[in-house]
């Protein structure tokens, strides 16, 4: 990988994790100058990162210049949450109905495996373990189509604050049931794959999209959780009520 390139996704990773930290005011001007200093970059990759953030729609641009951060309602974020399902449903529906790769249905399936053992002792769960295999079975879930375009549009949708598989992993304490509701994710998970396989397309689309909504519930569980629960999910600091 070029300087150039390295340069670029350090500022990426760097800007988008103070974004969603709730680092920024929403109505302030992104502050370039300290930014590039801070994160220890100069202001072209810095500037690159910020209109891939544009596109992604985590910032918005101002008329007299510059970036600030943009602001979502709850019905922002629920309809993000069920385009993501749309998505999803669509890529899986097409997965059964054209033959997804025998490989990489493999793939998922070591990959549900791996989450298992994470949820294996209900006291212990391996958070870390599962968040890193939840987002990796989702990128499966993506590409089974076959299609460059469903894949790219799916990880558009889930780089959106709180849209993404994970996006509540970090409020667990604050969630009812919530153990229980990542069994029921890994349900859907291998009701999913199995609906593939039986070439059962209708299904597949069916179970993923109510796969998707779990994160709704989840949405509206934190939504309603009262102060200081945004410092603990990364973009729920986001959500406005304007």
């Amino acid at each position: 990988m070029s300087d150039r390139a390295t340069q670029f996704d350090k500022a990426l990773l760097g800007l988008r994790s103070l974004v969603m930290s709730g680092e920024f005011s929403g109505s302030a001007r992104l502050p370039e100058v300290a930014l590039s200093e801070r994160l220890g970059l100069s202001r072209t990759p810095l500037r690159q990162a910020m209109d891939r953030l544009v596109a992604e729609g985590l910032l918005e641009r101002i008329e007299t210049g510059g970036c600030r951060v943009a602001r979502f309602t709850l019905d922002d974020i629920s309809d993000a949450i069920e385009l993501r399902g749309v998505i999803e449903g669509t890529a899986v529906r097409l997965a059964a109905e054209r033959g997804a790769d025998p490989s990489a249905l493999s793939e998922a399936e070591r990959v549900l495996e791996r989450i298992d053992t994470a949820l294996r002792h209900p006291d212990h769960i391996d958070f870390d373990a599962y968040i890193s295999e939840n987002a990796a079975f989702h990128q499966i879930l993506a590409r089974l189509a076959g299609s460059p375009l469903i894949q790219r549009e799916a990880d558009r949708v889930s780089r959106l604050p709180l849209a993404s598989p994970s996006a509540f992993l970090g409020g667990q304490e604050l969630i009812p049931d919530f153990n229980a509701s990542l069994r029921r994710a890994q349900d859907q998970h291998r009701a999913i794959i199995e609906a593939i396989r039986a070439r059962e397309g209708t299904r597949a689309e069916h179970l993923a999209r109510e796969h998707a909504r779990l994160a709704r519930r989840n949405l509206d569980h934190l939504a309603n959780a009262g102060p200081g629960v945004a410092n603990r999910v990364p973009g729920l600091s986001l959500l406005t009520t304007d």
